[in-house]
């Protein structure tokens, strides 16, 4: 068995393929109409309808799920999101105690999306700020050796 990704069910397939592709700039690797397969994740439109369930059980905002984002320029991209209109926010830029910055926000459908700096990022942030490498692992619980390679 081999994972090949997750589906989130969406309400109209041409919302959400704009926001992926053209507010997160995710690349379509096969467009069927209905369905949309981006690079590790799908949207699927009627979803309920294909596998048999009532419409009504298709939870919308369960934050029990999120799709997960690493990028290297959280900063730009946050600008540039900041600009565009109608998203809707779970929040800002945000620290978490082992450093790393996030955002994360509503797709159309009510999914959280997560954008991340990568932890390579952080380690080069810190390191420019004048942390040495034994700090950088203890705040990041990353291995000292990650760290070095970073």
């Amino acid at each position: 068995m081999k994972y090949q990704g997750c589906l989130l069910a969406v309400k109209d397939i041409s919302v959400s393929r704009n926001f992926y592709e053209k507010v997160l700039h995710q690349n379509i690797i096969m467009d069927v109409g209905e369905h949309i397969t981006f690079e590790g994740f799908s949207l699927q439109e009627g979803y309920a309808g294909l596998i048999g369930v009532a419409a009504d059980s298709v939870a919308e905002q369960s934050h029990n799920f999120q799709v997960y984002f690493e990028t290297e320029d959280l900063d730009g991209i946050y600008e540039e999101l900041k600009r565009t209109d109608g998203l809707q926010w779970v929040h800002e830029i945000k620290e978490y105690p082992w450093g790393q910055r996030d955002i994360r926000l509503y797709d159309p459908d009510r999914h959280i999306v997560e954008i991340a700096e990568d932890m390579n990022t952080v380690i080069r942030r810190f390191s420019s700020q004048g942390m040495p490498p034994e700090e950088i692992a203890a705040r990041t619980m990353l291995p000292l050796e990650i760290v070095k390679q970073a």
